[in-house]
């Protein structure tokens, strides 16, 4: 990628999109942030000169094609797409339902996939990037979050196959595994309370090879790096961003 790229973060309004549209941002892209929530989007299109918002939701297909054509009448291209939307729950087996398995995979691997499909024109003519947020519970088993580790699975398994596909017209793909980060998520996706989330924490903590939680910024480096001209001969790949979490 060259510099002043075009650049979708979807759920860009919070937690490590956010991180990473700014970082785009600051490096002179122009970025395109989606969420749910109007609020967010505002305050995260506030933050820099080089950020615009739209409101969608990811799983829908109308509005995985308002968000690429949103990019390309704004900027008359796209040269990266960062699938960061996600979906979660403390699911126990027991509990799981035909529509709260549908609510997870459905941001998780539909949205993703339908974004991508969307962009693959403007991608192609670009010989653009796309990176996909996955988690370390893609490929670690955990307890009660089988669904979701399910569809982070599923989302690295189709970057490796989206890398294979696309490689011949130049498309590259890669995903980073995110670990447990600062960003809201147990009380928000995951909806949890304080005082569960505070004692979830403490538990990632002390599994934690380095020792903490990250911060947002921790991922949004290397997403930004695999988006970047750095990664030119990176593809197929899935780089663990977790504290050493998927080694314990």
């Amino acid at each position: 990628m060259k510099s002043e790229n075009v650049v979708i973060v979807t759920g860009g309004s919070s937690g490590i999109g956010r991180a990473a549209a700014l970082r785009f941002a600051r490096q002179g892209d122009k970025v395109l942030v989606t969420g749910r929530r109007p609020g967010p989007v505002e305050e995260t299109v506030a933050e820099h000169a080089n950020i615009a918002g739209l409101v969608a939701d990811v799983a829908s297909a109308e509005d995985a094609r308002r968000t690429i054509a949103k990019a390309v009448d704004t900027w008359g291209k796209v040269d990266a797409l960062v699938n960061n939307a996600g979906a979660g729950a403390i699911l126990p087996l027991a509990d799981a339902t035909a529509d709260r398995i549908m609510d997870i995979f459905s941001v998780n691997v539909i949205g993703p996939s339908l974004l991508a499909a969307a962009a693959l024109p403007h991608l192609r003519a670009t010989q653009g990037t796309i990176v996909n947020v996955s988690s370390t519970f893609g490929h670690r088993p955990a307890g009660a979050l089988s669904h979701y580790a399910a569809s982070k699975a599923a989302l690295e398994h189709l970057t490796r196959c989206w890398a294979l596909e696309l490689a011949p017209v130049g498309i590259r793909v890669n995903a980073v595994a995110a670990g447990p980060t600062e960003s809201g998520a147990l009380t928000g996706m995951m909806g949890l309370s304080l005082e569960q989330a505070a004692a979830i924490k403490e538990q990632e903590r002390a599994r934690i090879p380095l020792g903490r939680r990250g911060v947002p910024d921790d991922v949004a480096e290397w997403i930004v790096r695999l988006a970047g001209p750095a990664s030119e001969w990176v593809t197929g790949q899935v780089v663990a961003i977790d504290g050493g979490l998927g080694l314990a």
